[in-house]
């Protein structure tokens, strides 16, 4: 008797095993490398905020952390991807507000959840846009150029890389400022068209933006303050448009179901790198501002009311998909 029930708490146990992922039973976590899913183009101002944390991710565990992007349709194919991934905690996503705020108020059948299908696990970095002109255009300020728009309805083009980019421009044409969108895959493409004056205005992350700013005229940022690291760069909200403010976001998540175990030593390891000095000059000079340090359920709160807010801003402006 004494043997069957040993071998029966044996069987239970090994049963048990079974249905907990091996990273959260093994305590070893990570025991090899990790991927971080970025929903867009090399360049754009997520991809290169993600590789800096990767980098710092990646002494933090003693594992590497590479960057894999998976662009297309706004993000949507790369988020869809990690949706379906095991949730171990091996395969994440650096969500966005596009991703997770905005495209679910667009788009009919996403292939994804943003609330169901992930587990948030760190805010990282606020995004305010700007938006800028060639030089050719002979506009010196936003006043100008919005004193241009409304004596050429739709005949000033802009360039838009991004649904967050897109949204600025339903803001502004809400606002009496009627220009003309010139949607593109990315950044690149959006601002070798912008230098090369294919189109005279753009309007994208400042992180995407600043490298560029002797070649283009930055006018305005569309964060509500201005910005710590360009202070100097006036938001659309002291030049003529009260109230303006469109700031994208960035947040590391997991697939829904990731151990928790898991994702507090992701939080941890990321809460300390967001805390480094270093990270603050980085964010900065990227043309980030750092996210506010939240807690688990802060974390939730705060993206259930991102996307509620989003969600009424489309509707508004009524933003319409590809």
């Amino acid at each position: 008797m004494k043997r069957i029930y040993t071998l029966a708490v044996c069987l239970g146990a090994a049963l048990l095993a079974g249905l907990v992922p091996a990273a959260a039973r093994a305590g070893g976590y990570p025991d090899r490398p990790l991927k971080i899913v970025v929903a867009y183009p090399p360049g754009q101002s997520t991809d290169i905020a993600t590789r800096y944390f990767a980098n710092k991710l990646s002494i933090a565990l003693g594992q590497p952390v590479v960057v894999e992007n998976r662009a297309g349709a706004f993000g949507n194919i790369g988020t869809t991807y990690v949706a379906r991934a095991e949730p171990d905690g091996y395969t994440l996503i650096m969500g966005a507000s596009g991703t997770h705020a905005l495209n679910p108020a667009l788009y009919d059948n996403l292939g994804y959840d943003p609330e169901k299908d992930f587990d948030p696990i760190a805010a990282t970095a606020l995004i305010p846009m700007v938006i800028s002109v060639n030089p050719q255009l002979g506009v010196n300020s936003l006043a100008e150029l919005i004193k241009q728009a409304r004596a050429r309805p739709d005949k000033i083009d802009v360039a838009l890389p991004s649904v967050t980019a897109q949204l600025v421009f339903e803001m502004l044409k809400l606002r009496d400022v009627p220009l003309y969108p010139i949607k593109y895959k990315g950044s690149g493409e959006a601002m070798a068209a912008l230098i090369g004056n294919q189109v005279p205005v753009s309007i994208d992350t400042v992180a995407a933006s600043r490298a560029q700013f002797g070649k283009i005229r930055p006018l305005a940022v569309t964060s509500q303050r201005a910005m710590s690291a360009l202070p100097d760069l006036r938001p659309v909200a002291e030049q003529g448009i009260e109230g303006f403010d469109v700031v994208a976001w960035n947040a590391l998540m997991a697939p829904h179901g990731t151990p928790v175990a898991v994702r507090e030593r992701l939080a941890r390891e990321m809460h300390k790198i967001l805390a480094l000095p270093e990270t603050a000059k980085t964010l900065h000079d990227l043309g980030f501002e750092p996210a506010p340090e939240m807690n688990h359920d802060q974390l939730l709160a705060w993206l259930h009311k991102e996307r509620q807010s989003n969600a009424e801003v489309v509707r508004t402006a009524g933003m319409k998909p590809e």
